[in-house]
């Protein structure tokens, strides 16, 4: 099936709309001045309830096409992070102060997992303009408004560590950019990509649990109180279930 490129071009765009907007959620940085110790532990507790939610949906988006295929996209997820801590140990002495303004590994990995996020994200905006352009604009709309939160995500790891907010507006940009770049082929090759949609958002839902429990959930006990930790967690998947609600 040939496509006229006015509607490759839309596509492009509108997925691109869904990159630009995960950089809004570093908004709220460019008035923050002073950074605590005790805020550091709440930013690490907030990112990890916004993952494990975003988890979740990933998850319960898989299970409706496959449940077997999500699961083992799961496991594959997380084998892939495993491994790819253990060889960065391994090889590295990771700095990337010259990247986003602080030493850290755990930026690094958060960064990987996000962009992992992402081309599941773009592969399911291609999927839904081969259904309709009305179908896909909504969808588009829908995940751009959903990258937002995961900006802030992204923001509550990096700034606390450094990271100017502008740098953390990029680096958001920059975890959704496989977004516009996979949503034009998987339009294209929508049979193809559909099939296999359920083990990427697994993947990305096993990566992303992963980086919860192993990276952020400890930081956070490191900064502040277990109750602390546990009521910051809850606050952000309710507000995450809540968000949900309202877009859809």
């Amino acid at each position: 099936m040939e496509f006229s490129n006015d509607i490759l071009i839309q596509v492009f765009l509108y997925a691109l709309l869904t990159a630009v907007a995960t950089g809004l959620g570093a908004i709220p940085f460019f008035f923050m001045k002073n950074i605590s110790e005790s805020f550091l532990g709440k930013s690490n507790a907030l990112a990890a309830g916004l993952m494990l939610s975003a988890s979740y949906n990933l998850i319960f988006e898989g299970y409706k096409e496959d449940e077997w295929m999500t699961l083992a996209g799961m496991a594959a997820g997380v084998a892939l992070v495993v491994f790819s801590e253990s060889w960065m140990n391994r090889k590295f002495d990771l700095d990337v102060k010259d990247l986003a303004g602080a030493g850290s590994k755990k930026m690094l990995l958060f960064l990987g997992i996000m962009t992992v996020h992402s081309f599941a994200e773009g592969v399911s905006v291609g999927v839904s303009f081969a259904s309709t352009m009305e179908f896909g604009i909504f969808i588009a709309i829908a995940i751009a408004v959903h990258n937002i939160p995961e900006g802030l995500a992204i923001s509550l790891v990096m700034v606390p560590q450094g990271t100017s907010p502008m740098k953390a507006v990029g680096w958001s940009i920059f975890s959704s950019l496989p977004q516009p770049l996979m949503a034009v082929p998987a339009f294209i090759f929508v049979d193809t990509f559909k099939e296999y949609l359920p083990f990427g958002l697994g993947l990305a839902a096993g990566a992303m649990i992963w980086m919860v429990f192993a990276e952020l959930i400890p930081e956070a006990l490191e900064k502040s109180e277990p109750h602390k930790v546990g009521l910051w967690v809850t606050i952000a998947i309710m507000g995450m279930t809540a968000f949900q609600i309202l877009i859809n």
